[in-house]
């Protein structure tokens, strides 16, 4: 277990942690919005507001589009809040571990700066920390993080054109990747599978409604995955007793 001395050095060691893969991923995601703004006519004060305020790179991708679509404000927010869903598994799984004295209001604050890396990294690294020094490792981990990724995305819109705009737009893609190495110790298969199936699955709903493509390839792929591992991979209850 990592014993800190106290709630100071847990932070520094957050930030230590952070200064590293984390941000990198976080700042190479956000070049690649940033690059994506100023291709769709975006001022470099909005895309870059846009990452400080949400700091939600798919959600701020979908919003993105859909204003380049002429979508209602409407649509606009009920697109992005289904796209940020996953965030209510990341507080509900990762916030109960803190300590009791750290669950106050200064969490609504806190949360902001809750993005995939930062969860990914603390579910890993908490189960060896104190509770107690739990929220302050978080802090010192995200805040990096949240600050780099309006300066990754300002980069990004005014470097736009100097590379390629496939490798600009595919570093949007980088954070997932960061996501799925960061749980290189747990492989259930049926993760894997579910990878796999949408590798398959994308394409093919993308040639029918590129629209829809990406929230049909995830529940038609978990799906899949998550009933041929209850069915045929998860050991039964007197395999587990024997």
């Amino acid at each position: 277990m990592n014993q800190f001395a106290n709630r100071r050095e847990a932070f520094w060691c957050g930030i230590r942690d952070a200064l590293g893969a984390p941000v990198l991923v976080l700042f190479a995601g956000m070049v690649g919005f940033g690059a994506m703004g100023r291709s769709h006519g975006f001022d470099a004060w909005m895309t870059g507001l846009t990452s400080l305020l949400m700091f939600a790179l798919p959600g701020q991708v979908v919003m993105m589009e859909m204003v380049i679509s002429g979508s209602s404000l409407l649509a606009i927010g009920f697109a992005v809040t289904l796209t940020s869903t996953r965030f209510v598994t990341m507080v509900v799984t990762l916030f109960p571990q803190l300590h009791r004295r750290d669950r106050n209001p200064l969490l609504y604050l806190w949360v902001h700066m809750l993005a995939m890396t930062a969860w990914a990294v603390s579910m890993r690294e908490f189960p060896s920390i104190a509770p107690k020094h739990r929220l302050n490792y978080f802090i010192g981990l995200a805040l990096p993080c949240w600050l780099m990724s309006p300066l990754g995305t300002v980069l990004g819109y005014f470097v736009a054109g100097w590379v390629p705009a496939a490798v600009t737009l595919g570093l949007v893609f980088i954070n997932p990747l960061f996501f799925l190495l960061t749980f290189t110790d747990v492989k259930p298969w049926a993760n894997r599978m579910a990878i796999g199936l949408g590798c398959v699955f994308g394409p093919v709903f993308y040639m029918f409604d590129a629209d829809s493509s990406l929230l049909l390839t995830g529940v038609v792929a978990g799906t899949l995955a998550y009933a041929v591992d209850r069915r045929w991979l998860r050991p039964r209850p007197t395999e587990v007793q024997a």
